[in-house]
């Protein structure tokens, strides 16, 4: 029986480089069952936002021994979703392939905050409360470690417009798909056909349904949180329309 010749990756193909709780834990899943795509032996191989990695040079076969060898026709992708908040880390995709391809999900930052806080008081991380933790966020994140900021940045990670215009500065708007995790969540089969279009592997006949509410609640956003977190972000939800011809209409009160 011929099987056909693999290859060593040697370059990757796509990133899903975003935003934390923003459904790429449910992408990951439904890529990682088409049969034209390999996304390597670990969901976030956090290559390109691993400062230490950086200091000299570059050894990308840190990178790629992730990732077994694959069959002609098969591309490669890693997903770390802090590739988008991470501030060194697009120029570190771009000097390393300047045509790789990025898909980012963006959801309203104020679920976001919310699921993002959510996740942490489900680890045991959080002790605080979440407006507390909000009101305290950017001193606390002064005195944290750059790991221990990245986990409590609750409203900084929701600045989107900043992030994008790092991703823009240095990829064409055609090498960039940009999903919006409530049209992900509400109209997933037709999202998925046009990942896969970008991706320029074949469309999917079915594929099982992934529950994206992996961890559980501890309770509701209340209606003053809130209000409080979209004063917070309205003028950010304001940029991302501008930026990106969005109708973020249900991000907004």
């Amino acid at each position: 029986m011929y099987r056909s010749p693999q290859r060593k990756i040697d370059k990757l193909d796509f990133i899903i480089a975003g935003a934390q709780k923003s459904g790429t834990t449910a992408l990951h899943y439904y890529l990682q069952k088409h049969p034209q795509i390999t996304l390597g032996d670990q969901q976030e191989i956090h290559f390109f936002d691993n400062d230490e990695l950086f200091a000299g040079p570059v050894d990308y076969e840190l990178l790629h021994r992730h990732f077994p060898p694959v069959k002609k026709g098969t591309i490669a992708g890693d997903c770390t979703p802090s590739y988008l908040y991470h501030q060194p880390a697009m120029e570190r995709i771009w000097n390393y392939n300047p045509h790789i391809k990025l898909i980012i999900l963006l959801r309203n930052p104020i679920e976001r905050a919310f699921a993002h806080w959510n996740m942490q008081r489900f680890k045991g991380r959080e002790p605080l409360d979440f407006l507390e933790a909000v009101q305290k966020e950017e001193s606390r994140m002064k005195d944290a470690t750059a790991l221990a900021a990245r986990r409590i940045a609750y409203v900084d990670r929701g600045k989107y417009s900043a992030q994008l215009e790092r991703v823009f500065k240095f990829f064409p708007r055609e090498q960039v798909k940009l999903i919006k995790f409530e049209e992900f969540r509400d109209n997933n089969r037709e999202t998925l056909d046009s990942i896969f279009a970008f991706l320029g592997v074949r469309l999917l006949r079915a594929i099982r349904s992934k529950d994206r509410n992996v961890v559980p609640y501890e309770r509701a956003m209340t209606i003053e949180e809130r209000k409080d977190l979209y004063a917070i972000f309205a003028g950010e939800i304001a940029r991302v329309e501008q930026r990106l011809g969005w109708d973020c209409s249900d991000w907004k009160l």
